[in-house]
Order: C-alpha cells, then structure tokens, then sequence
C-alpha cells in the first residue's frame, strides 16, 4: 500500500505553515537562551518576524478604541527601571543622560519689564547612579511642561532642576535652553532701525547641591587687522597707491557665570557689556552713510585676535554680576585660508584641557 501523496495546494501550504508556527511558539517557551540564539542564527534574515505576522492569532489592525486602564499601565513591562543585573557594560556612573533638543514656545522676561515668547530648543539631563539601569526620558519633558507657562529666568530653571532631580531620583541635573533673541538697534547714521538676532542660552547646572548659572551669547562683530591698515596707509603714503586693509566677520562666544548676591544680568545687559567693548558689531538697516560710518568706525577700532578677547575680558572684570567667565574668539580672517582663534577663562567653571576637535566649526555666523 503506497503512502498518500501530500498536497501541494496554497491551502494545504498555509495549514502547514500555521501548524509550523504554533510547534515553534510553544518551543520557544520552554527554550533556553543558548536554545533560542542557536534558532536565530539558523533562520534567514527577518523570517522570525514573518513567521509572527502570519499567525492568526495576531491582529494586524491599530485598535484606535482601546483605552489603558490604571492596571494595565501598571502590568506594562519597564526595563528602564529594572534590576542592575539588566545593565549592559560596565556598572558605571553617568555625569549626564537625558534629552536635547526638544522645541517649544517660552516666555522671557526683558528689562523694560515687558516679556517676549520665543521658540526654544530645551536640552535636559541628569545624574544616573552606577547600580540603575535608566531613566524614564519622558518625565524630563513632563517635569519641564510643569512650569511652561512660566515666564522663564535662571531661578525658574532652578525650580525646573528640583523636579528632575525629585522624580528621576537624581544627585546632579543640567538644563540648558537655547534661542535667538531680538533686539532693535538702530543704524549708525541714517536713522533706520532694524532687528538684531542674538544666538543666546540660559543654563543651569546643579552639582552635589550647588547651583551654576550660566548665560552664553554668540556676539557677532567686525575686525580690522591694525597690520594691514598699516601696511594699506604706507601704500598711499609713500608710493601713493590705493589699497585697503582686510577685515572679516568675527564671532565671540561669551559664557558667563551669574553671581547669585549680585544684581540680576539681563541678555539686553550682556549685549551691552559686549557692544561697549568691542564697538564695531555688524549692521541690520544700511544706507550709503551707514555704510561710511563702519568704515570709519572699523578704522577707530583695528584689533588681533588677542587684542578682541582681552577687551570683552577688561569689560567682564569690571562688573561685580560676572563671577567665571569663558570668551572663545574667531576672526574669520578674508586674507587667510585659516581662521585666527583665542580663548580667555576666568575660574574653574570653563576650566578645561581638552576641546572638541570641531569646536571652532561651529563658530560660524550664516546670517
């Protein structure tokens, strides 16, 4: 008697399929981890993944009507807060973990007691103990939500950092809010006025129980080199040839530490303090005299790159709000393939021995 021929119908391939699946699903509850690695490497790339779609028993539609109950959120897997046997790598203590850059409109305080809403770019984190898995990220978002309404200065952020640290269970928390701020400034001889955007950053960094805060803006100027207008002026001097010296846009990062029993630093304040100093800023609304007047005003004030850094510093040393300070100078020079860079710290807040490879890349200014 010969043996029954098996079918090759679709139907009878998808009987077997199915009854493949279910003898794989039961197997792999019982399996080993050195079991279950040995089936992985067995089967084709994604056939695991193919084999769960096809199980009827699955649905493959979105269940827009199902709603979480409290007990079901509370029968949710969290491996986030898991035992330290779940850690992979080494049991070690992470400074800084968290999100960067998620967006939202916030309110500021201005000095004229007026407030301007501003989109900004939120970066949060906080200290994780040795023997902790991870953090739950949302809450970060949830924790700075809470006070969104708020209009924002350093000692709200303080405020923000004591929720971190309270519902991650955190020793250390950092905060640092991202934006370009608006000024009106007018032009040096026409009368125009136009709108100045000030890349700016307010941060705040708690570290076993002391406050950092920190005000950062990227101030955006114009610099003569005094070698060249020299060498320009002994050209028409003496040979009566017309040349004219190089200059170039220019950009300070400025990073200042607020002192707490100082009176409070406004961004108008420290746009001031940097203006003051290095007087030739780039213009918004030019005419043909305007124009003329930062020729003028570029020729009162050539500066090196040395001479740029040490002047926003003689200005920092003078005003008793400033405690630690850091200015990382770029000259963007026109006559040179290279940029000319200095950087001039005050303290140990901004103390450090090595720098990113690209920090110098992003003082750029695109307009």
């Amino acid at each position: 008697m010969t043996e029954p021929q098996k079918s090759n119908s679709p139907d009878a391939q998808q009987d077997l399929l199915r009854a493949s699946i279910n003898t794989i699903n039961s197997w792999v509850g019982q399996a080993s981890s050195e079991e279950l690695e040995a089936l992985r490497s067995q089967l084709a790339p994604g056939l695991a993944r193919n084999l769960a779609c096809e199980n009827s028993d699955l649905s493959r539609e979105y269940p827009k009507d199902f709603r979480s109950t409290e007990d079901y959120k509370a029968g949710l897997p969290d491996l986030q807060n898991g035992p330290a046997s779940l850690i992979c790598g080494a049991k070690k203590r992470i400074e800084h973990v968290g999100v960067s850059n998620f967006r939202l409109p916030v309110r500021y305080r201005l000095r004229d007691g007026g407030e301007v809403r501003l989109q900004t770019s939120v970066t949060g984190s906080v200290s994780l103990d040795a023997l902790k898995k991870g953090i739950n990220m949302s809450r970060i978002m949830r924790s700075f939500y809470r006070h969104a309404d708020q209009a924002f200065s350093l000692e709200v952020i303080e405020a923000v950092l004591a929720d971190y640290k309270s519902d991650l269970e955190s020793v250390d928390a950092r905060l640092q809010m991202r934006f370009a701020f608006p000024v009106r400034v007018e032009s040096l001889r026409s009368g125009l006025f136009g709108y100045q955007y000030y890349d700016m950053a307010l941060e705040v960094v708690e570290n076993g129980g002391v406050a950092t805060k920190i005000i950062h803006l990227d101030y955006v100027y114009s610099s003569t080199c005094p070698c060249s207008l020299e060498l320009s002026e002994h050209a028409r001097t003496v040979r009566g040839q017309l040349a004219t010296p190089h200059s170039q846009r220019s950009v300070a990062r400025i990073s200042i530490e607020t002192n707490s029993d100082g009176d409070l630093m406004w961004f108008e304040d420290l746009i001031e303090i940097c203006r003051n100093a290095v007087p030739t800023e780039t213009q918004v609304m030019v005419m043909r005299e305007d124009e003329q007047a930062f020729a003028e005003l570029n020729a009162a004030n050539p500066m090196f790159v040395e001479d740029a850094g040490r002047l926003f510093c003689q200005a920092f040393e003078k005003d008793v709000r400033i405690g630690d300070y850091r200015v990382m100078v770029s000259h963007q020079e026109s006559l040179h393939s290279h940029d000319a860079i200095a950087i001039l710290t005050r303290g140990a807040t901004f103390s450090q021995q090595s720098l990113d490879p690209r920090l110098f890349d992003t003082l750029f200014h695109v307009g």
